[in-house]
């Protein structure tokens, strides 16, 4: 093999390319790069991080949701009110355009089990069951003793039978409870009516057809076990 002599060394050395400089604007649009795929890799871990977390506060709001009661249901008027009795229970929808003092006053008075074992006072067959915390006189015993006795009445407009109502100058200290048991010509002058039976007017019927004396005063006692108050009948 022919040596190659020093000068041409030299010569192809010089000929010999030498490694090529990175320029500056390529550094540069290299490191935007990086900064831009780092960005990007952060943005997109928050965009995640935040969604789970947004996730697991939704998940336990629902789940608050599900075990506390509606407020909505908590605040509103009840819409019915069942009354069970010693022959039954007796479903009453509440009037929502009723008086609102005799309606949170009856509600009230449910909430609290005011009535409690209370006796129906008087049942005068075909015409209403009277119950109380008292042996109730006035206005409101002239007007059933009176008009069960006459039919003069009878031309005036009616109202339909199973309506509930009290009467009209409560006493303070209890709550008269009125259920009609047929159409009755002045109802409306004697009883604050803010409800009507919806279910178990065969309840009522049966507490109708219960012995009475000469005062329509039961022989055997029966009365109300309670008043469960409703959303929906």
């Amino acid at each position: 093999m022919a040596r190659i002599k020093p000068k041409q060394l030299l010569i192809q050395s010089k000929t010999k390319k030498a490694p090529s400089r990175i320029s500056y604007p390529t550094i540069i649009t290299w490191n935007l790069i990086v900064v831009l795929v780092v960005l990007s890799l952060y943005a997109t871990y928050r965009h995640w991080h935040q969604r789970s977390a947004q996730d697991i506060e939704m998940d336990l709001h629902q789940a608050e949701l599900a075990v506390r009661p509606d407020d909505s249901k908590m605040t509103s008027r009840p819409g019915y009110a069942v009354m069970n009795t010693g022959k039954g229970p007796i479903t009453i929808e509440i009037y929502k355009d009723a008086s609102a003092d005799v309606v949170d006053r009856f509600i009230n008075l449910c909430k609290s089990n005011h009535f409690k074992g209370m006796p129906f006072r008087r049942i005068i067959k075909n015409f209403v069951i009277q119950g109380g915390d008292f042996d109730f006189d006035g206005a409101a015993q002239e007007w059933i003793t009176k008009a069960k006795a006459s039919g003069k009445n009878d031309l005036r407009p009616k109202h339909e039978a199973f309506m509930i109502g009290t009467a009209k100058n409560p006493n303070n200290e209890g709550f008269d409870l009125f259920i009609t048991t047929a159409p009755i010509p002045d109802l409306i002058d004697k009883l604050v009516v803010f409800g009507r039976v919806i279910k178990g007017e065969d309840i009522v019927q049966e507490i109708e057809e219960v012995d009475t004396d000469e005062h329509y005063k039961p022989k055997t006692p029966i009365g109300i076990m309670n008043i469960i108050l409703k959303q929906e009948p």
